[in-house]
């Protein structure tokens, strides 16, 4: 089982954790957004790109804590799976990931995806969806630049 990871930060330097989004192959989504960074240490693009973007899943806004507890518990469900990769296209989300974590999770592995994606593939999905800059709609779209097309042939 694939997940595909990304996260929304406030700045490079000032790195906290602002959202995370887990999207599998099969679908199953998991997103939220982390109720105690400092908004002062968000970057400028972070404030026009990724913060206008924020709440628009009612529910899914946590303290740090809670939001360890809830993913804990997401990637749980997984267990059972006999191979489990956590895909991620940027070092710094696996970072985070693991941060909130405090370690990387048990039982995964973790691989950057960055140089296996399709990028065109990307770009169709933010044309046809929006949203990049949204950790949930990025997780989606690196989903989707993953996935292998079985076309038949025309006649």
């Amino acid at each position: 089982m694939r997940i595909f990871v990304d996260c929304e930060f406030t700045d490079f330097l000032e790195c906290e954790l602002v959202s995370l989004a887990l999207v599998a192959d099969d679908g199953r989504e998991f997103y939220g957004e982390c109720s105690e960074y400092d908004p002062a240490n968000c970057s400028e693009f972070v404030r026009a790109a990724v913060l206008p973007q924020l709440g628009q899943h009612v529910g899914r806004v946590f303290t740090r804590g809670a939001l360890r507890v809830a993913l804990v518990t997401w990637l749980g469900q997984f267990d059972c799976e006999p191979e489990r990769s956590l895909c991620f296209d940027y070092g710094g989300d696996w970072d985070l990931l693991c941060d909130l974590l405090d370690g990387p999770p048990p039982g995964w592995r973790a691989v950057n995806v960055a140089g296996l994606l399709d990028r065109r593939r990307s770009e169709d999905y933010y044309r046809a969806y929006g949203g990049r800059h949204h950790a949930l709609a990025d997780a989606r779209a690196n989903r989707y630049a993953m996935m292998r097309i079985d076309v038949a042939p025309s006649d």
